[in-house]
């Protein structure tokens, strides 16, 4: 498996690297969900590589899972960068 995992949160938010950075360090809740969208993330990853197996109902659900966790991080982070100016 290559060291490149895609769709991390580092590379989909790149010039909010400080600002996530600072987020997962105060705020407990949006550091749950960096945490849980990082594991569900590199899953679905494995699961594509072919180092992992998975139905495709699993691997749909990993999938609309890891969707519905970007969004509410989506949402804090615009909010945290609207605070921020």
């Amino acid at each position: 498996m290559s060291q490149h995992t895609p769709n991390e949160l580092t590379e989909i938010f790149k010039r909010d690297r400080d600002l996530i950075t600072q987020l997962k360090q105060t705020d407990a809740h949006y550091a749950r969900l960096a945490d849980e969208y990082h594991e569900v993330n590199r899953e679905v990853h494995r699961i594509e590589a072919e180092t992992e197996a998975a139905s495709d109902e699993r691997t749909e659900k990993l999938k609309k899972q890891r969707l519905s966790l970007l969004d509410e991080i989506t949402v804090i982070v615009s909010r945290a960068r609207a605070a921020a100016v």
